[in-house]
């Protein structure tokens, strides 16, 4: 396949939203394969998934033996939902009581090498990165996103939203300094529900995630960063709405609209990742975080 070919089909919108479709559990593979080839000739609808699906030999920024990162595994009592949760933390190697946490959050398929990265990235801006895999009660990632997506929506997600809590909880105990919190996609998403129910969260930033009710807006008290993308409809929807309800509640919030990008334009290990927004949307983060977690 030449790189031509390649590009069409990464900047093809029909086929990105119908892939967005199979990733997110709305379609099934076989639907995705049977659809995808409407809009790609010439080229199966195999190797279109495959230029599609996340290559996570491109996900270390961040050398996960960087000599100045501290990496450890921690177990915590999520007693609401799913039991013994593992979280993946990163530390700074010179980090204190004063430095602050952030709770990360995955997207729908686990803590997969793409999260662990983000993680270490977070303590190489002197953060603690707290990274829970909400897997856990599953044995953890399978090591694949076609099984941790199943893993995940096989999960009550009730309960599954617990154990984020719990996190939160565990922080709470175990941490003098402030507590952020930040999240992609399903992750997004968690974080507004987080935004919502917990008081004490001092800077929220949310990725292309699904937005809190609006019933439930009165009850932020966290000043939010909401990153979104132009292409990514499923979630836009919601947004115009979670707005003016923010407005009207006069809360703390900005939001950033990112154009010709699509959903999971962070995400490095995508097709859908592009460069100049990442890095954009990731200085804005650590800049908002700076401000409100010093």
């Amino acid at each position: 396949m030449t790189a031509k070919e390649i590009n069409n089909i990464k900047n093809n919108k029909e086929v990105i939203n119908l892939y967005d479709q199979y990733a997110h559990g709305k379609i099934t593979k076989r639907e995705f394969l049977d659809k995808v080839q409407t809009f790609v000739l010439g080229i199966s609808a195999v190797a279109v998934l495959e230029i599609l699906t996340p290559k996570y030999s491109y996900a270390n920024q961040v050398d996960p033996n960087d000599k100045s990162l501290q990496i450890t595994t921690i177990t915590y009592q999520s007693l609401k939902g799913h039991g013994p949760i593992k979280s993946y933390v990163v530390k700074p190697i010179n980090s204190n009581e004063k430095t602050p946490v952030i709770l990360l959050v995955h997207e729908n398929r686990g803590l997969n090498p793409y999260i662990m990265d983000v993680a270490r990235r977070l303590a190489k801006e002197n953060f603690i990165a707290f990274a829970p895999d909400g897997l856990s009660a599953k044995g953890g990632y399978p090591g694949n996103d076609d099984q941790g997506r199943e893993m995940q929506a096989s999960l009550d997600q009730e309960k599954l939203k617990q154990d984020f809590f719990a996190g939160i909880e565990y922080l709470e105990k175990n941490y003098k300094s402030k507590i952020g919190t930040v999240g992609f996609c399903y992750g997004g998403g968690m974080v507004n529900q987080l935004a919502v129910n917990f008081k004490n969260i001092s800077a929220a930033v949310s990725y292309y995630g699904p937005q809190a009710d609006l019933k439930d807006v009165p009850k932020i008290q966290s000043p939010l960063m909401l990153h979104y993308a132009e292409f990514d409809e499923r979630i836009n929807k919601g947004w115009p709405d979670f707005e003016t309800s923010l407005k009207e509640n006069k809360k703390n919030y900005i939001i950033h609209y990112y154009k010709g990008v699509n959903h999971a334009f962070h995400n490095d290990t995508t097709p859908r990742y592009d460069k100049a927004a990442a890095e954009l949307s990731w200085k804005r983060s650590m800049d908002f975080f700076k401000k409100y977690l010093a």
